[in-house]
């Protein structure tokens, strides 16, 4: 099985791609060409692709994409847009052109949350509207909405569903194997499931 890993050089990403590996999938990493690409594991078949202006081609070849990008928290409504919002879509998009069978997105919990007070609001709507663009095609699906993360390589402890504590942290180590078994499970198709780490 062939998944292709946006994001694949961001803390989470570069997890996710060493889990893959390291499970005997095939994790194919888009990288842009200007990313730090030495936190991959060695021999990983490597794309370039930029998500603010993606190639029609992207995923061929690939049966899973999965959404691990993200703007940061940094960057200006205008980039968060583009990257977490119109990329995803176009990716999503071009996943459905080329005959993928599964995408999985990396999203946040409070997506859709509809305060424009938030401090994150811009970021949480763009979340939203790509879950929401995913959810309307034929796709295979899973969505996976963590709470504030951590560098952290995790307990392997988590809870998911609606009892998560909004106000907890989720390990990126957990996440990325929970993206993983998302990638791989067929019990993960169709769902939407908040996320956290539960402290050892």
């Amino acid at each position: 099985m062939k998944v292709l890993v946006a994001g694949a050089t961001g803390n989470t990403g570069q997890r996710l791609v060493r889990e893959l590996n390291d499970r005997g999938l095939n994790p194919v990493a888009m990288v842009r060409d200007s990313s730090d690409t030495s936190g991959l594991p060695e021999g990983v078949e490597q794309r370039k692709a930029d998500l603010t202006q993606l190639d029609d081609d992207v995923a061929d070849g690939c049966d899973v994409v999965v959404f691990a990008a993200g703007s940061g928290g940094n960057t200006s409504d205008e980039m968060t847009d583009k990257v977490d919002r119109d990329g995803a879509k176009r990716l999503i998009d071009l996943s459905v052109a080329s005959d993928v069978r599964r995408f999985v997105m990396l999203s946040s919990i409070g997506a859709g949350d509809t305060d424009p007070d938030h401090e994150l609001a811009n970021y949480l709507q763009a979340k939203h509207e790509a879950d929401e663009h995913l959810m309307e095609t034929q796709l295979e699906y899973a969505i996976l909405r963590p709470v504030a993360l951590t560098d952290d390589e995790g307990t392997g402890e988590v809870r998911l569903g609606e009892n998560v504590d909004p106000k907890g942290e989720a390990a990126r180590g957990d996440v990325a194997r929970l993206l993983a078994d998302a990638a791989e499970s067929p019990e993960w198709v169709g769902k939407v499931l908040h996320m956290e780490t539960v402290a050892s």
